[in-house]
């Protein structure tokens, strides 16, 4: 098994015939994830891909044609709320924004209006997830992970990367990864994704990369201390931030004394969790 996508994922592009949506289209193809339909307004009744892919007006539409029951979005941020909320309406049960930059206020009601629907999402500003030899949806590169039983989430897209080839360099596998972004305001968070991995039977071990700013891993550490029975192994970045400097992601700021890399730290560690010092190490922690 694996959480969230699988070979059975059918997965709507939006932004298809953009840049960086068609780019990511292809590679996500090549992988073999099963791309049935893109969506670009105005566009619709267009193919791509040499007729394999049929674009759409509207994401409603392209569900009712093709069963998609994915959507990942490659839109600019000043659409980007308004796309997720297009798949929101048209009840597809896993959404992935791979957009940066959208405000804080667009995503609080984005975030209202995904929970009144029960579906999830994943984002914004995130890489997107990986199910080796099976799927991959978002912009993490296939070719660095081998299929197995770790299970990892994070909330950096750069460090996923790390993480993933220093898993394959020491012939250990992933089940699923999934980057959950670093925005303040986001859809799925570290518990719900830590709660899926401990109910996984292929998931036997999970990694769990955090960074500065916010309170997510404080919370990830009470959940795995009280709920999880799989062992987990972390890392947090950022140690080095100074107050006060937003580094890389939009929640990565710390202020007010909160946010700090060494409670984060100390917090998983007292929940039992392996933290390691540099990304390399992890592997040796999993063993």
């Amino acid at each position: 098994m694996s959480i969230l996508i699988n070979k059975d994922t059918r997965l709507l592009v939006q932004g298809i015939t953009g840049r960086e949506g068609f780019f990511h289209s292809a590679r996500m193809m090549r992988y073999g994830t099963n791309v049935v339909a893109g969506v670009t307004p105005g566009k619709g009744g267009e193919w791509v891909f040499d007729g394999k892919v049929p674009v759409f007006d509207t994401v409603k539409r392209g569900v009712e044609v093709t069963g998609a029951n994915c959507s990942v979005i490659f839109v600019p941020a000043r659409f980007a709320a308004d796309a997720i909320l297009e798949s929101a309406e048209a009840m597809i049960p896993l959404i992935v924004c791979i957009t940066e930059g959208i405000p804080v206020s667009d995503m609080m009601k984005v975030q209202h209006f995904v929970e009144q629907k029960k579906v999830r999402l994943i984002g914004p500003n995130c890489p997107g997830l990986l199910t080796p030899g099976e799927c991959n949806v978002g912009i993490i590169p296939g070719q660095i992970a081998d299929a197995g039983h770790v299970g990892i989430v994070s909330r950096s897209g750069t460090l996923t990367y790390e993480v993933l080839y220093a898993l394959k360099l020491n012939d250990m596998g992933v089940s699923t990864c999934v980057g959950i972004g670093g925005d303040p305001i986001k859809g799925t968070d570290f518990i719900d994704t830590l709660a899926m991995f401990e109910d996984d039977p292929q998931t036997e071990r999970v990694v769990i990369i955090g960074e500065i700013g916010g309170s997510d891993e404080e919370r990830a550490a009470e959940f795995i201390r009280s709920r999880m029975t799989k062992p987990v192994v972390g890392f947090i970045a950022g140690k080095t931030a100074p107050p006060g400097k937003r580094m890389g992601h939009a929640g990565a700021i710390v202020e007010g004394g909160e946010g700090l890399a060494i409670d984060k730290i100390s917090a998983l560690q007292e929940a039992g969790v392996k933290v390691a010092d540099h990304p390399d190490q992890i592997p040796s922690l999993l063993s």
